[in-house]
């Protein structure tokens, strides 16, 4: 399962011109799921997720996590990070899980985090989704489970 998580100051999930999920100052998290990810993947992402440090510490650090500055997470599913990009000049799917499985371990992942974490929101599955963010620092990392 792939994370590309992203600090943002804000982001948002707009699906037909309606705005889906929100968050203020937290993490953007562009979801894939690969063939083979089962739900320990996805809890062992989430667990990444929360606790990763990436938020800076009065020094200027980057030492504290999600949990650490009660920060939003705005998770929407991206079937295209299992794009295999190392041949030609068109993305292969191959690597993808079947929309199936990547919708349920998504909706694991999401009720997991709902569960662990009170500022969720997400993306919809399958949908054509414009997705808009300020990008703090930048910074993005490319997590794995």
């Amino acid at each position: 399962m792939i994370g590309l998580l992203q600090r943002v100051s804000e982001a948002s999930v707009t699906v037909d011109r309606a705005v889906i999920g929100a968050i203020g100052r937290g993490l953007l998290v562009l979801v894939g799921v690969q063939k083979g990810d089962d739900a320990a993947r996805a809890e062992r992402l989430l667990e990444r997720l929360l606790t990763y440090r990436v938020f800076p510490d009065p020094a200027g650090k980057m030492n504290l996590s999600l949990k650490d500055v009660d920060g939003g997470l705005l998770l929407v599913p991206q079937f295209t990070l299992a794009a295999d990009t190392k041949r030609g000049t068109r993305a292969s799917f191959t690597s993808a899980a079947p929309p199936a499985d990547g919708e349920r371990l998504f909706d694991h992942l999401v009720a997991r985090a709902r569960a662990a974490h009170a500022r969720v929101a997400t993306g919809r599955f399958g949908a054509d989704m414009q997705v808009s963010l300020i990008n703090d620092g930048p910074v993005t990392f490319w997590l794995e489970s």
